[in-house]
């Protein structure tokens, strides 16, 4: 099977691409809630957090600009095991995911439901790294990185998906690399 999707190239290095600044991790002040369409909304502290259940999942990652990068070593918490924690309401089908900064995307809960979807807090056996999304970042390999939001702080479950910042700017809802889907037209 081929791993690079249409007219992407291959890194070694790993670019660092973001909207806004760098924010500043207070371990003291840090949280992660979930909230919306869940029966036991949550509000984790940095430490509740990596107490959590810990996966360890290599995936490949495809930036919209053109750009992937093979075999990542990410380590943190499945997506499932957060879903599992609020147990989501029937009529949740989306899930909205806030990071500091004010930077935002969305998903459908099916496709974050994925055994590769995770919270990555470790990257390459080292901490993820504040330029890569450090403290937490989110991390869906079948879509454009767009979709894996760095410094995530919240989900809100939904009803009715709403766009994320690129989203609203004209990037792809669906974002699949295998499907050049880059933009909306």
């Amino acid at each position: 099977m081929q791993r690079l999707p249409p007219n992407q190239r291959l890194k070694t290095d790993f670019p660092i691409l973001h909207f806004g600044k760098v924010p500043e991790f207070d371990k003291t002040t840090w949280d992660f809630r979930v909230e919306g369409l869940v029966d036991k909304p949550i509000r984790l502290t940095y430490d509740e957090f990596l107490a959590l259940e810990k996966t360890v999942d290599v995936s490949d990652f495809h930036c919209v600009t053109g750009w992937s990068r093979f075999d990542n070593k990410w380590e943190g918490v499945r997506f499932s095991t957060i879903a599992k924690l609020v147990r989501p309401k029937s009529s949740a089908r989306y899930v909205t995911i806030e990071a500091d900064g004010g930077y935002t995307t969305s998903m459908p809960l099916s496709d974050l439901m994925e055994a590769d979807v995770l919270f990555a807090y470790n990257f390459d056996d080292k901490p993820l790294e504040p330029a890569h999304g450090g403290p937490l970042r989110l991390v869906v390999p079948k879509k454009y990185a767009y979709k894996s939001a760095k410094w995530v702080r919240r989900l809100v479950f939904t009803e009715e998906q709403e766009l994320g910042y690129w989203e609203q700017r004209g990037y792809s809802n669906s974002a699949d690399p295998w499907k050049e889907e880059r933009y909306s037209y």
